[in-house]
């Protein structure tokens, strides 16, 4: 399938099969049975799935994981084994019924309503809003906020590295073997891809997301190589005339010929090395990118590289580049590149000037500002752990709160303000000014009037009185769409090379100064939550004194 394609109906009903009802935290079930013993299997609630800090000490966060939580709902089922384990594994005493009605149970009575994926969005807006009968939205939480919460970091850390690397610097993400489990190491992938990267080491990743794969070889390789005498096959074929040519001749030739022009003594480079890339290179001539720090990149591994790549010319095919997995990476970058123009003035190739460097090593986005100040020649990075494990910031901490139920709000009070809800049934919108950037996310009661383009609108802080301001929008965006409703998909996810797009198309609606690596300024300066309409301000203070107990002195 190609990325541009729609997803069909089967793609969609693909699965990961670890994504089930029974991924669920156990107090759900057990809720679920003390609604249903309560005769509350009729109530409607309204959920909102948010999170209250944007990660990586930043100010903005990528939404991912919408169409995963698409999935999980069109394929909720408690099949036959589930059951028989939740009778084995919950109390003796839960009555027959309960279990009869968790396996007709379905999701064809729920709405959910969310962002675009791929969006920019802000603490405290919801991401999801999942409306239905209480029980099944209830045991819907632990799950989409386990689809929710990591694909969201990790779209947020690749798109920061994107955005550090510059656009003209290839991203490539290397981290299935330091993820956190196979499908840590899968989800990496799929939304590093998402966040801005251009490919993946991960196989399986590439054809189930038809991600680009690369990758080259590992030290071992090299180091599996002892002599020249190691090398049983020396030929490679000329891809126009077919002709047969000596490449093991033809890399010795060269390497005696470049010592004078790059001032390294054939005698210091190894030539197991020299074996190990003449094997690579017959095996993909036309794909020959080489290790070149398995021993010394100055002293060994260029010349060498050099060596077969000019042996490769000869044959008919160029080679692609080097990379560099240690040592002073900006250094040993502008080496390569000084000694790539050297070749290339020498030998009257100037194609041999631009072949790629990638660098890796443990590289996070500190690394890739250090490497730009010192002026490095890499044309890719490739990053692993860093990225995938998310080191610097491992949880979202998105959350799942009961805004409603039966048509009556319902708010959670607490000391700690960060953690009080934003009550009832909602929606958002994003104000945009006249220069084109996003000002505010604002949230209204659903019965309110849209904000319009030219109207001013005043936009409160949910919880401080003196926070407010007058905004008059020269655009409105809607931020959510239904996805799912009455059993159903109705809004089709879109392609992951269009959620790609979409992540870029919207990082560029936020000003620089909230992008920026060191010290951001907040995209909303007065609301660094979320604001409010001045109607939905004034609800919840009243629904606070509501709900809040009143204190008694004596």
């Amino acid at each position: 399938m190609s990325s541009g394609k729609l997803v069909t109906q089967r793609e969609m009903s693909r699965q990961n099969g670890i994504v089930q009802p029974l991924l669920t935290d156990l107090y759900q079930i057990t809720m679920a049975y003390a609604y249903w013993k309560s005769g509350k299997v009729n109530d409607v609630a309204v959920f909102d799935l948010f999170f209250r800090t944007n990660p990586f000490q930043g100010e903005f966060t990528i939404f991912a994981g919408l169409e995963e939580c698409l999935k999980f709902l069109e394929n909720f089922h408690y099949s036959d084994s589930d059951i028989e384990y939740l009778k084995q594994t919950l109390p003796s005493d839960i009555e027959q019924e309960f279990f009869d009605y968790l396996k007709d149970l379905t999701c064809n009575d729920v709405k959910l309503s969310a962002i675009e994926e791929g969006s920019v969005v802000f603490p405290r807006v919801p991401l999801l809003r999942i409306e239905g009968p209480l029980i099944i939205t209830q045991l819907l939480e632990t799950t989409l906020l386990t689809l929710v919460n990591f694909a969201s970091l990790m779209a947020t850390n690749a798109a920061r590295y994107r955005m550090v690397a510059g656009k003209n610097i290839s991203l490539l993400e290397f981290g299935l073997r330091r993820a956190q489990g196979p499908d840590g190491g899968l989800s990496a992938s799929k939304y590093s891809y998402i966040g801005g990267f251009d490919g993946t080491s991960n196989v399986l990743a590439g054809k189930m997301f038809n991600i680009p794969v690369k990758g080259t070889h590992a030290h071992s390789f090299v180091t599996s190589f002892s002599t020249l005498d190691d090398l049983q096959h020396v030929t490679v074929t000329h891809p126009e005339t077919k002709a047969q040519y000596n490449l093991f001749q033809l890399s010795l030739d060269w390497r005696k010929k470049l010592s004078t022009i790059i001032g390294v003594s054939p005698e210091e480079a190894s030539d197991g090395e020299l074996a190990a890339l003449i094997s690579y290179a017959q095996a993909f001539p036309s794909g020959f990118l080489a290790l070149v720090d398995t021993y010394d990149v100055k002293r060994s591994g260029l010349l060498n590289f050099c060596s077969v790549a000019l042996a490769l010319n000869d044959c008919g095919h160029r080679a692609l580049g080097v990379r560099i997995d240690s040592g002073d990476l900006a250094y040993l970058s502008i080496l390569a590149r000084d000694t790539f123009r050297q070749v290339a003035e020498s030998c009257q190739l100037p194609w041999f000037n631009d072949l790629t460097i990638v660098a890796s090593n443990d590289i996070n986005e500190e690394t890739i500002l250090s490497l730009h100040e010192q002026g490095h020649a890499i044309d890719c990075f490739g990053i692993g752990t860093h990225l995938v494990t998310c080191q610097r910031q491992p949880a979202l901490g998105c959350v799942y709160k009961l805004v409603e139920i039966n048509g009556q709000p319902r708010i959670k009070l607490s000391q700690d303000v960060a953690k009080v809800t934003i009550p009832g049934h909602k929606e958002g919108y994003r104000l945009f000014g006249a220069d084109g950037h996003a000002l505010v996310d604002l949230l209204q009661r659903s019965n309110e009037r849209p904000p319009a383009v030219g109207r001013k609108v005043l936009c409160r802080h949910p919880f401080q009185e003196a926070k407010r301001a007058y905004v008059i929008p020269s655009k409105v965006e809607h931020l959510y769409k239904v996805y799912w409703s009455e059993g159903r998909i109705c809004t089709a996810p879109k392609p992951l090379s269009e959620v790609r797009e979409r992540v870029q198309a919207s990082l560029r609606t936020l000003r620089q100064d909230i992008k920026r690596n060191l010290n951001p300024t907040p995209y909303k300066i007065m609301f660094p939550q979320v604001a409010v309409s001045d109607d939905l301000y004034n609800f919840i203070h009243d629904l606070w004194l509501q709900n809040a107990p009143i204190g008694e002195l004596s």
